[in-house]
């Protein structure tokens, strides 16, 4: 996070890897209301990256050096496909409107005309 000249958080992307995200204590950089327990799954191919208010004040901030101090986060990388199990997916705590956090985003590149 203290690399010059550079985006901070990481664009909204899609990877060839499955993505398995916790966080431990304090807060997330990267999406609001991601609290320490929480997870998140992103499968192969599936979109995801910051919410619409962390992209919009990363978008605004000087790009300088900044060190986060302000939460642990970890991350596990993998070409495997994860299952979930039937019981994390029918949780009552399971945050079913997790999409919309990309909901607010800025549509900022446009598709070429059509000849």
């Amino acid at each position: 996070m203290v690399a010059e000249h550079t985006f901070r958080p990481p664009y909204f992307h899609r990877n060839v890897m499955s993505e398995f995200m916790g966080m431990v204590w304090g807060k997330y950089d990267a999406k609001v209301g991601f609290v320490p327990g929480g997870a998140s799954l992103h499968s192969v191919m599936s979109a995801h990256g910051p919410d619409a208010p962390t992209f919009e004040a990363a978008s605004a901030a000087p790009l300088a050096p900044r060190k986060f101090e302000e939460g642990l986060a970890f991350m596990f990388e993998t070409n495997l496909l994860l299952k979930v199990a039937p019981w994390a997916l029918e949780a009552p705590h399971r945050d079913r409107d997790y999409q919309k956090a990309w909901s607010a985003l800025p549509k900022l590149f446009k598709a070429p005309a059509a000849e």
